[in-house]
């Protein structure tokens, strides 16, 4: 071949190495992301034993069968929920660090604190919807006589403040439950805040505090076991789990209605390949006969979500509960 020859056969040798190069490439894009490769840790902002831990820990299980490496739990909780949240709002955005996000930490506490530690509607990327469950308005058999909400307040307005509310924290769907009943009714009863509702609870059982609109699935098993009184739901609608039950607003106070839902989250700036996979999990998970049955038996209601969907629907929590706050005059420094 003529020396005049090599420019075009460097040329073409060229072009023959930039298409495999780019096939190669295409094919590396097109491969399913390898994640996880290590353990990840899931925060529950809030104290073992309440609803956020419940559905963290059912979900995380599945998702380490699922994915095959370990969903470790880490509760750390505090400032209704703000210290554990904030804790992944800073994390590395490997989706390694997630967080089981709430109705407060994510809707609430933004209008509630007077100083946030994290952004909720742009320091996080939205994963999965989880559930969303009604409160269930729960007295102390030992302290309160009443087995109805009408003699509850009757009961309650014959000594005002007589009776201690508990809650899992400031600015909690359980403590704006309890305050808008008591703006409802007129009831004094002076709030007692507790970092978690699994103590909440324990205390509630134990007689020290009289009652608590707690998230339904960490209350009920007290109920069928006799340890607390449900009188009635904060829903719209009646719960599955407690049909029995009626919503506060059959019980006299037309229009009340508090719910609270749990969503899983990670930093924002988490690649979306991480997320979508963390998405598609979580709903497989949700939709196994042994979720379903164990998710109705607490009185979740699952909604699946694409991130965007669970972002939009962030938003629009954002907007109502704010609404609640102010009219509720609540504020945490």
């Amino acid at each position: 071949m003529s020396p005049s020859s090599y420019p075009a056969r460097r040329h073409i040798l060229g072009l023959l190495l930039g298409a495999g190069a780019c096939l190669a490439s295409g094919a590396a894009l097109a491969q399913p992301v390898t994640y996880p490769t290590r353990p990840v840790r899931m925060i529950v902002p809030f104290t073992p034993g309440g609803t956020t831990d419940i559905f963290a820990r059912l979900v995380g299980e599945k998702l380490s069968q699922s994915l095959g490496q370990q969903f470790v739990i880490e509760n750390r909780g505090g400032a209704g929920g703000n210290i554990g949240a904030d804790a992944v709002a800073k994390a590395e955005p490997d989706g390694y660090t997630l967080v089981m996000g709430t109705v407060g930490t994510h809707a609430i506490n933004p209008s509630l604190y007077a100083k946030m530690p994290y952004d909720a509607l742009t320091d996080f990327a939205p994963v999965a919807y989880v559930a969303g469950v009604p409160n269930l308005m729960v007295v102390s058999p030992k302290k309160v006589k009443a087995t109805t909400v009408q003699e509850f307040i009757a009961e309650a307005k014959a000594t005002p403040g007589k009776f201690t509310m508990a809650s899992s924290g400031n600015g909690t769907s359980i403590h704006l439950s309890g305050e808008l009943f008591k703006q409802m009714t007129g009831v004094e009863m002076p709030h007692v805040p507790y970092r978690g509702s699994g103590p909440a609870v324990n205390d509630l059982i134990g007689g020290q505090v009289d009652v608590m609109f707690d998230n339904l699935p960490s209350s009920i098993e007290h109920v069928r076991g006799g340890n607390l009184r449900a009188l009635a739901v904060t829903s719209a609608k009646r719960s599955p789990a407690v049909p029995d039950k009626p919503t506060l607003a059959e019980a006299g106070l037309p229009g009340f209605e508090a719910t609270s839902w749990f969503a899983m989250f990670a930093p924002k700036g988490t690649p979306p390949e991480i997320t979508n996979k963390l998405n598609q999990e979580v709903r497989k998970a949700l939709e196994t006969p042994e979720l379903q049955k164990r998710f109705a038996d607490l009185g979740g209601e699952i909604q699946p979500m694409s991130p965007d969907e669970l972002m939009t629907y962030v938003r629009a929590e954002h907007e109502k509960w704010a609404k609640v706050v102010k009219a509720s005059g609540a504020k945490v420094d």
